[in-house]
């Protein structure tokens, strides 16, 4: 972790397309902060929007090959039309690209949804299907 480093000023926007991308590039990388992708495909609105809100600097350095990475809160909107909260890590070049949120009024509602919607593992015992599914 890297506490001198600035974290990225932005929310990041994104559809299931990109969410379903991402998941599998940290899933290719080893990264620890990931779902199962055969998961979210399942569960993902198809034409959900999904935010990514930065949390902290991540560095492997016993894994000097993985470049350091921003993990990320991601809020998933689910085929049941709930949200759901989970991280993400991702690296520069994965997230530079990605659109931003630009009015502060969504900004302030993605982060007021991240504050309470629920983890996908408390979702997941709340809907019966239990958390060994991730």
């Amino acid at each position: 972790m890297d506490a001198e480093r600035p974290l990225p000023c932005e929310v990041k926007v994104i559809d299931s397309a990109s969410l379903f991308r991402l998941e599998e590039r940290a899933g290719d990388l080893g990264l620890s902060q990931r779902l199962d992708p055969t998961w979210v495909r399942a569960n993902a609105a198809p034409g959900g929007t999904h935010y990514l809100w930065p949390a902290l600097w991540h560095a492997l350095s016993h894994r000097p090959d993985v470049p350091d990475h921003v993990r990320w809160e991601l809020l998933i909107t689910l085929r049941t039309g709930d949200r759901v909260v989970s991280w993400l890590d991702v690296i520069p070049d994965d997230f530079a690209p990605l659109p931003k949120v630009t009015s502060r009024e969504e900004g302030t509602q993605v982060r007021q949804l991240l504050d309470h919607a629920p983890s996908v593992r408390e979702w997941l015992l709340r809907e019966g299907g239990g958390s060994d599914r991730l």
